[in-house]
């Protein structure tokens, strides 16, 4: 959490502000023609950047001249309502997405430091951190997110599964929903494994989607 000293002057603040929006970046949100990005947190308030415009703070409640409304902040996180849809939004968080009505539900990622595509999202209603993994056959969960999931690998079919340290024992479910943003699926395959690791967005979900991919950016398009 960022903290605002009340006796900053008003170019300090705004130099300031300029350089956490820099050092942050943007991480947008698309919907209903507005990108809308989580630059930071204050107490009560976001500092969000819409349309490309400079950083603003909104304070909780408070709505855009865009519409965008600030509805809740908790921890790193605010959730943000725009055309009546809410979505949380992290600070440093890559996951943008596009309102639906404006075509095909899609979602834009952004590449971390390392390369890796990450985005929030939810495997049966659960929230969880999903690693982009085009080299992983299903949508893969390790032991802990299974049992927050209230999903049972013994009900699963046994399988074996190539990873990095080797062959590994897995369980073969199928998984209720698996969503990002507005792109949800359901009936999709997944695989549980005995140990913690991160959740995988492997290619039984990628494969259903039609995948753009732009330097550092990648977009995901649900096909129908």
């Amino acid at each position: 959490m960022i903290k605002p000293d009340a006796g900053w002057g008003s170019d300090f603040k705004r130099n300031v502000l300029r350089g956490l929006f820099l050092s942050v970046g943007l991480w947008p949100f698309i919907a209903c023609g507005a990108d809308v990005g989580l630059a930071g947190l204050f107490p009560g308030k976001a500092l969000l950047t819409i349309n490309g415009g400079a950083p603003r703070i909104v304070a909780v409640g408070a709505t855009s001249s865009e519409g965008v409304k600030v509805v809740a902040i908790e921890g790193e996180t605010a959730t943000i309502e725009v055309d009546g849809k809410k979505r949380v939004l992290r600070v440093g968080q890559n996951v943008a997405v596009q309102a639906s009505g404006a075509g095909p539900a899609r979602v834009i990622l952004t590449a971390d430091s390392r390369g890796h595509f990450l985005a929030n999202g939810s495997i049966n209603g659960t929230s969880v951190r999903f690693m982009v993994d085009t080299g992983a056959s299903l949508v893969s969960i390790g032991a802990g997110d299974a049992r927050r999931m209230g999903i049972d690998p013994g009900k699963g079919v046994r399988g074996v599964s190539n990873t990095a340290n080797g062959r590994v024992v897995v369980s073969l479910v199928k998984l209720n929903s698996v969503r990002i943003g507005d792109i949800e699926l359901h009936n999709v395959d997944g695989s549980v494994h005995q140990n913690d690791m991160p959740a995988l967005l492997g290619m039984s979900f990628l494969n259903r989607m039609e995948m753009q991919r732009n330097g550092d950016s990648m977009t995901l398009i649900k096909r129908y």
